[in-house]
């Protein structure tokens, strides 16, 4: 990533600043309280019940901008892709949208666990509240200025390639952050503000002080273009597993019907523990 740049888009010198310095900005882009609430009313209906009942195991919508035209737009919106290009000096390519009704308490972690770029950086994530955030509908926590570490991989914290060792990579990073004493920052916003963060920024999900309250959220995952991408979290050293992103293209929509069960890769762990525990039960009691 370059320092900042005077490339013309929609960020300030000072949002840019912002960025380069902490790993991430608050930025309103304008989304309107009509895009937002048809968002929230269309993805409703593909939300699994049993999720909702118990959000912690993992209610969420994978790329719900293949069925759902306004996670599309949100994800492609040009004030968005402007500001990317301005952070990066590249063209930003989304290739993924995770949707969630509630805060997912997330334990703290880097994206460039999940997805990294050679040349290494070229990756961001931008989180959009769909309603007002505060402390006790479970607000993102981040810790400023961690984007500029050296990314831990799985090797780095001693482990084998594999989603099967997530949890243990996740207390490494607890053990890391200890070390190092950084206080963290919490992501209060009003409805339609967005966040982008660096991939390298350590973060996750704060307690839900309120289970009565809704989170809502989009989170658009983008690489940048000249790059090769691969997944960090299957990858050994030398040997990075390759991966072949398909790419959200703006102003390109056609409705595709959702697939079912998510794969078991990109399931959280807490989830797949549910799964195999169901499908279990399932067998024994026919």
């Amino acid at each position: 990533m370059s320092s900042v740049s005077q490339q013309a888009g929609y960020l300030t010198p000072e949002q840019i600043q912002k960025f380069n310095d902490d790993g991430y900005v608050i930025v309103d882009f304008g989304f309107t309280q009509q895009q937002i609430d048809e968002l929230i009313e269309t993805l409703h209906p593909y939300y699994n019940p049993e999720h909702l009942q118990a959000p912690s195991f993992g209610a969420r919508i994978q790329d719900a901008w293949k069925f759902v035209k306004p996670s599309h737009e949100l994800a492609t919106n040009a004030n968005v892709l402007s500001a990317l290009e301005q952070l990066f000096g590249r063209k930003p390519l989304p290739f993924q949208t995770l949707n969630f009704p509630v805060g997912t308490q997330q334990a703290t972690h880097s994206d460039t666990i999940h997805f990294n770029s050679l040349p290494s950086g070229y990756m961001a994530g931008v989180w959009v509240a769909l309603e007002d955030i505060d402390e006790d509908n479970g607000p993102l926590k981040y810790y400023p200025g961690t984007h500029k570490l050296p990314e831990i991989t799985m090797e780095d914290a001693g482990l084998e390639p594999g989603y099967h060792n997530y949890p243990q990579y996740e207390a490494f990073i607890a053990k890391h952050l200890e070390s190092l004493g950084v206080e963290p920052a919490y992501g209060f916003m009003p409805k339609g503000h967005a966040l982008i963060w660096h991939a390298n920024l350590l973060h996750g999900g704060s307690k839900q002080n309120d289970h009565r309250r809704t989170r809502h959220s989009q989170v658009t995952h983008y690489f940048f273009d000249n790059c090769k991408y691969y997944t960090p979290m299957h990858s050994k050293p030398g040997k990075p597993a390759f991966r072949n992103p398909e790419w959200i293209k703006p102003g390109e929509w056609v409705m595709r019907p959702p697939v079912g069960e998510q794969s078991a890769e990109e399931t959280p762990p807490l989830q797949r523990n549910v799964n195999r525990l169901r499908n279990w039960l399932r067998r024994k009691l026919g």
